[in-house]
């Protein structure tokens, strides 16, 4: 008797672990940010599970998870510019997968779809992009780069349900030949730069100068000619006077002899004769 209550207890332990079993693997969850992929006995099913908890048939059905959140992959390659030059780029490309699409590429492609898809469309969009600049040009015009790397990509991708939100080029890598020659083209061009500045600043300051003699020149012109029509005859006659000292010019003549001027002058030249000396009065004889 207590055998088969044991065996019974062992039996109903066993039952309700398979139940528990079962009931687990009826449920699945799909985790924000994902869908979910049908497979019934190995056949991809034409739509997919939403976030959240969904029944599945145990055994029979499995339900691979999707990431269709943005997702950062990066890639390095190499290409050649406009000019010949090797450029190994190295990018970091910002994608998602479409909710609507993820059966498909599950179906036809499979997980691996950064492999199969992503990669070779980055080798192949970067080649034809970076063909079209110098490579120069592809350091100055990084924005113009990564908006064709966009466009290019979701040229290919978006058919299959892949979209490129953003490509950033992490770093352009060229030979150690051309990055010696770069170099040496920026330390002349700043060189060049040097030289054209100190020019500048040269004649800048010849035409300061010029411009404050030119200022200084006027500034006298203007004196001058104030001063001059501030000089009348009456000015100029009374100069004279002031500094005439009392003496008449007198001339030497070619006989050496001296020649008073006075007579010439008029009697205002004349200085002013001294005054007689009284006789003294005579004294009566005794």
């Amino acid at each position: 008797m207590s055998k088969f209550i044991n065996k019974k207890v062992i039996l109903t332990v066993v039952i309700i672990a398979v139940l528990i079993f079962v009931g687990f693997n009826c449920l699945t969850v799909v985790e924000p940010g994902h869908t979910g992929v049908v497979v019934t006995l190995g056949r991809v099913e034409n739509h997919v599970l939403q976030e959240g908890i969904h029944f599945k048939i145990p055994f029979i059905q499995e339900i691979v998870k999707i990431d269709n959140r943005i997702i950062k992959l990066e890639v390095s390659t190499e290409a050649f510019s406009k000019d010949l030059q090797s450029v190994q780029t190295t990018l970091a490309i910002n994608y998602r997968v479409d909710t609507s699409k993820s059966y498909s590429i599950y179906k036809n492609i499979g997980s691996a779809y950064e492999a199969v898809l992503i990669e070779p469309a980055v080798n192949e969009v970067l080649k034809a992009t970076t063909a079209q600049y110098t490579a120069e040009e592809s350091v100055t015009n990084r924005t113009l780069v990564s908006e064709g790397l966009v466009k290019g990509l979701n040229e290919k991708l978006n058919e299959i349900g892949l979209y490129v939100t953003d490509v950033n080029i992490i770093n352009f890598d060229f030979s150690d030949a051309y990055t010696t020659a770069i170099e040496e083209k920026q330390v002349a061009q700043q060189q060049l730069l040097k030289a054209e500045t100190e020019k500048q600043t040269k004649i800048t300051n010849a035409q300061a100068e010029a411009e404050a003699i030119k200022i200084r020149a006027e500034a006298e012109a203007e004196a001058n000619r104030i001063i001059a029509e501030s000089i009348t005859e009456e000015l100029v006659n009374y100069n004279k006077i002031e500094k005439w000292d009392g003496q008449l010019p007198k001339v030497t003549g070619g006989s050496s002899s001296i020649l008073d001027i006075s007579g010439i002058l008029g009697d205002e030249a004349k200085p002013a004769e001294p005054a007689s000396t009284p006789a003294p009065a005579s004294v009566p004889a005794e």
